[in-house]
């Protein structure tokens, strides 16, 4: 397996925490998304969207990192990613979303650089909108979440492997997390194994 990705996107943390929990192999391929790398027409032909992540696996090219999630855990289902039980599926699942929908795409790197270089916003004022979307949905988590230790019970799922990411963009944007209790119990506990901190932004190659 060959995964595009950047040492500090939170989408490709997520495949990268996946592939270590599943003990799958992969080659690093980074892409610098400050230099614009993924603008290059070389990338363009590996992912059209240009966006990071992008798994290369028995000859096919797999983007976005949901469908990269879903595709693992069906192709190597130990350990799973999603407990049992519809409903408990669900709510994990629930969690994921407010992360990957909700949070994610109005604080990527894309839509951060838009908002000041064709806005005009100041670095305040980003600041400001970064941490109104990300305390908005971590408000939602800390409810929804059942730590034991992880968000549901005590195996990592989907909901962790999105967690841990968010978790770690929110101390970057220097977001104060105290009213989450909850949410920084599970990221200790997640950060205890060796799929996350295998994963870690600062432990991959293009972190140097």
């Amino acid at each position: 397996m060959k995964l595009y990705t950047y040492f500090r996107s939170s989408a490709a943390f997520r495949v990268r925490i996946a592939l270590n929990l599943k003990g799958l192999a992969y080659d690093s391929v980074p892409v610098n998304l400050l230099k614009g790398e993924q603008q290059d027409e070389a990338y363009g032909a590996v992912n059209p969207q240009r966006r990071i992540p992008s798994l290369e696996v028995g000859g096919e090219v797999l983007i976005q990192s949901p469908a990269i999630l879903e595709y693992l855990d069906e192709t190597h289902p130990e350990p799973p990613l999603l407990p049992v039980g519809a409903a408990n599926r669900a709510k994990v699942r629930a969690v994921a979303s407010i992360i990957g929908c909700d949070i994610h795409p109005l604080n990527n790197s894309g839509t951060l650089s838009y908002l000041k270089h064709k806005l005009g916003h100041d670095q305040a004022a980003i600041d400001e909108w970064y941490a109104h979307w990300v305390r908005q949905g971590f408000d939602a988590i800390e409810t929804l979440i059942e730590p034991g230790p992880f968000a549901f019970g005590s195996r990592v799922t989907l909901a962790d492997i999105y967690l841990v990411p968010q978790v770690f963009n929110a101390r970057r944007f220097n977001i104060p997390l105290d009213a989450y209790p909850k949410i920084v119990a599970v990221e200790a506990a997640c950060a205890a194994q060796k799929a996350f901190q295998d994963a870690a932004p600062a432990l991959q190659p293009d972190a140097a």
